[in-house]
């Protein structure tokens, strides 16, 4: 057996490690308590990886507009309650409500215009929208390049409906985005591709942008505040390799952070297409209709 062939700056081979299997990719790191204790620590612990992963991500000619870093936490209820109270939002008890990430056009006429259609679908599914928050960023040292195609960051509030059983909530959020998504898709707003949800969870919230790793932090004043805790953090450093960078392809998606290609996209998005129309279920019944196209056409 010819002896491996391996930089020579890899450790050698050892244990479950074997160099051969090195290779580049995106920057993704996991932090967790694994008593499912939450604190700021964690939060902190996962900005501080993410910013040790700067290598493992890419710039443009514009060396101050990253290919994309954002961060994935659990959602921080203390933090939100009283961001709410300050708007004079009452929030139901923590798993009872969902707080989404939402991207919006900068242009207020079709900002709002989204906003109201956002409102009429979780009213027509049944859900009770609570109302608006305005995330506070900071994007005097994000490049040009993102600043000239930044959305608004708003905070939807969405309270659980009296007629959605608790294990069908995360369910009928789900529906809501897909709608929401596939709705304004569909309007001739000049600025709706800037619409987009993050995250849509009473569980999960991320933040996210096309950012580098190190502005996360300064972009998102929120993820500073110390009651913004969390027993888990998921982040990601973008190296776009097939596709261009853009706010909404930055990750952590809404479950996953992937940190390589997925090289059977084409196939995998073809049999959901061919499956949709067979797809059929005894719980989820007409809403299986709402959700259509599963696979969001042109995404990664």
């Amino acid at each position: 057996m010819e002896p491996q062939q391996f930089n020579p700056g890899l450790p050698p081979e050892q244990g479950l490690y074997d160099p051969a299997n090195e290779h580049d990719a995106c920057g993704v790191g996991f932090v967790v308590n694994m008593h499912g204790q939450k604190s700021h620590q964690i939060v902190k612990q996962g900005l501080e990886i993410l910013v040790n992963l700067t290598h493992r991500g890419a710039c443009g000619c514009d060396p101050l507009t990253g290919d994309g870093a954002g961060i994935l936490i659990q959602t921080p209820d203390v933090f939100l309650r009283a961001q709410a109270e300050s708007l004079g939002i009452s929030l139901p008890p923590l798993g009872e409500y969902a707080v989404g990430n939402i991207f919006l056009p900068p242009d207020r006429a079709q900002h709002e215009t989204c906003e109201r259609e956002f409102q009429r679908i979780c009213e027509e599914e049944g859900q009770v929208f609570l109302g608006w928050r305005t995330v506070p960023t900071d994007n005097t040292d994000i490049g040009r390049a993102a600043r000239d195609v930044e959305p608004a960051v708003r905070q939807a509030f969405v309270a659980r409906g009296p007629n959605t059983p608790t294990d069908k909530f995360e369910w009928k959020l789900f529906v809501i985005r897909k709608r929401a998504g596939v709705a304004i898709g569909a309007t001739k707003l000049p600025q709706k591709k800037y619409f987009y949800i993050c995250t849509l969870s009473s569980r999960v919230l991320v933040y996210k942008g096309l950012l580098l790793a190190d502005q996360v932090e300064r972009y998102y004043k929120d993820l500073v505040d110390d009651r913004m805790v969390s027993a888990l953090a998921l982040v990601h450093q973008r190296y776009s390799t097939n596709t261009f960078p853009t706010w909404d392809l930055a990750h952590p998606f809404r479950y996953i952070a992937h940190n390589g290609e997925i090289n059977t996209l084409r196939g995998n998005v073809n049999w959901m297409r061919a499956r949709e129309s067979m797809l059929a279920s005894p719980i989820y019944g007409e809403d299986l209709k709402k959700i259509s196209p599963i696979c969001t056409p042109g995404g990664s």
